[in-house]
């Protein structure tokens, strides 16, 4: 097959559907649930109150905004996979209670400061009817798509404006392979919110759920047990191959059996170090927060010696990581230059020679 050829096949595996949306057909839409925004997606509603703001100024002076993604599912439905800012900042102006928001009161706007303090029931009729007439591109994939196609296609959007978190988009690019896309991401979701698991990681910061880290170290954990040769420097590479490796059935990944090895390491881990597991020592006391090589190396470190590591006492258990972990051999492969393959395995291969 010659270049032409596979780039025809490729395009003939995604249809889509370009339509202008009015802003009231949007919100009605969204009001009848023909408009899906996922729970997930509302809580990445992240833009201040003065950017959604200047978006409805701009809005009513007819300046062009960019177009919204929607994906149709086989009931018909929409979902919303990129565009949030743009639509929620619309639905919460023109009715707030279908978002479950506070009433947006313009402010912020500079072009037309007499906007500011207004909100949409306060508007002139002339102006209110203006905005919800106002046309919105949307591109629909369509139903019949690859899945394997939208779900790459949203990896290659730029949303612009709030980014997201790489664990965010790695959320909603699970979301597009259908069932078992959210059956892999539900996963990961139960296991970071595990007891054992989260009392380990207590020490995170306290932005961690809003960027799910702690479900990128759940991530994390699973790519240093089953991928950890691909490690190629590039973290966010390795975990979003290691994801795609799963995602589209390149390596096997049993959802059951990697849970129980998960609750077992987890519960040890817990049950020896409670929330000191992945940090730094000295002189024998835990110190800081979660450093994610001391994760990687403690995680993949006591996993190889999880029947010896049952056997402890959670005194014994925390001399040995403190020794281990405040060794000279120890620092040399989790300082500056840490991101590398012989470092990581280095750095396992110490956690666990010292638990054998």
């Amino acid at each position: 097959m010659d270049i032409v050829d596979a780039i025809d096949k490729r395009i003939g595996e995604v249809r889509t559907e370009s339509l202008d949306l009015s802003v009231g057909e949007i919100t009605s839409l969204h009001e009848a649930a023909e408009l899906v925004i996922q729970p997930d997606f509302q809580r990445l509603f992240r833009w201040s109150p003065e950017q959604r703001s200047r978006l409805i100024e701009s809005m009513l002076l007819e300046l062009p905004i960019p177009s919204i993604f929607v994906i149709e599912r086989e009931s018909g439905v929409f979902e919303l996979i990129d565009g949030l800012q743009r639509v929620s900042s619309l639905i919460q102006f023109l009715n707030h209670r279908a978002l479950n928001l506070d009433k947006l009161t313009l402010q912020g706007c500079d072009l037309i400061p007499e906007l500011n303090g207004q909100s949409f029931d306060d508007l002139p009729m002339t102006l209110k009817l203006r905005l919800k007439r106002t046309g919105i591109r949307t591109v629909v994939i369509k139903r019949q798509s690859s899945q394997f196609l939208r779900y790459e296609m949203f990896k290659r959007l730029n949303t612009g404006g709030a980014k997201l978190s790489e664990q965010d988009i790695r959320n909603v690019n699970a979301r597009m392979l259908g069932d078992s896309g959210v059956a892999f991401y539900e996963f990961l979701k139960r296991c970071a919110a595990h007891g054992p698991y989260t009392t380990t990681v207590e020490l995170l910061p306290s932005t961690a759920m809003d960027t799910r880290t702690n479900e990128e170290l759940v991530l994390r954990f699973f790519a240093t047990k089953n991928y950890r040769t691909n490690f190629k420097g590039n973290v966010s590479d390795w975990l979003d191959d290691f994801m795609d490796s799963v995602l589209l059935s390149k390596n096997e990944f049993d959802l059951a059996a990697e849970f129980e090895v998960f609750d077992r390491l987890f519960s040890q881990l817990s049950r020896l170090f409670g929330p000191y597991a992945f940090v730094k020592y000295r002189n024998g006391s835990p110190m800081g927060g979660v450093a994610p090589a001391y994760y990687e190396a403690v995680t993949g470190g006591c996993l190889e010696q999880l029947n010896k590591i049952e056997g402890l006492s959670p005194e014994s258990a925390q001399i040995i990581l403190a020794r281990v972990v405040e060794s000279e051999a120890f620092r040399e492969v989790t300082g500056p230059g840490a991101n590398s393959l012989p470092k990581m395995v280095r750095r396992i291969e110490l956690v666990s020679a010292a638990f054998a």
